[in-house]
């Protein structure tokens, strides 16, 4: 199932938030405005202005300390007059537990680079979904939004997405060559 098939209503209650975003890689995280990495909120924007071809797309969660109290309106103005936050905002889900949004089950089958994988961990959790709504890569609250690896996680979709490799037939052994010879030296 592809993650833009999934039901959940954008932060001002439109519903089919993610289904607008098919056909480009996202950014998907789980976000909250009392929290010690919230400032991630910044990194988060700089990416979302900075990288044409991906939508980062913040989830508001509070089950993480109740870190994440208010109302749509409240999360909206905090996160626009703070950071400058541009980029499209969900319905405020849970993420864990008998109540998480199906949203997060997709997204928890995947493991991070610690083998993490599962119920999220804090707020501020990193999912890079693909332009068909595969989970491809997690990351960790601890990786901050313009952290080396996920800056080339993003960079390597992005390019993928807007320059997918045609597939050409190979007619004969020589061809079959020449599309290697081209497909290895596309790749350094």
């Amino acid at each position: 199932m592809s993650v833009f098939d999934i039901e959940i209503s954008s932060l001002a209650g439109q519903p089919g938030e993610l289904a607008r975003h098919r056909g480009k890689p996202a950014l998907i995280v789980n976000v909250a405005s009392r929290c010690g990495l919230t400032p991630q909120y910044a990194g988060l924007e700089r990416i979302a202005a900075g990288t044409p071809g991906l939508t980062v797309i913040g989830v508001p969660c509070n089950q993480f300390g109740g870190q994440e109290p208010g109302t749509a309106e409240e999360i909206a103005e905090f996160c626009s007059a703070t950071y400058g936050v541009t980029f499209p905002m969900t319905e405020k889900v849970e993420v864990n537990g008998d109540g998480r949004h199906p949203l997060y089950d997709q997204l928890t089958r995947v493991a991070d680079a610690e083998g993490h994988v599962g119920d999220i961990r804090w707020n501020f959790e990193k999912f890079l979904v693909d332009a068909d709504g595969a989970v491809v890569a997690r990351f960790s609250p601890r990786v901050e939004p313009e952290a080396p690896e996920l800056v080339a996680a993003i960079d390597n979709l992005v390019s993928a997405a807007t320059c997918p490799r045609r597939s050409v037939p190979a007619q004969d052994g020589r061809h079959r060559a020449l599309l290697q010879a081209y497909t290895s030296s596309s790749e350094t």
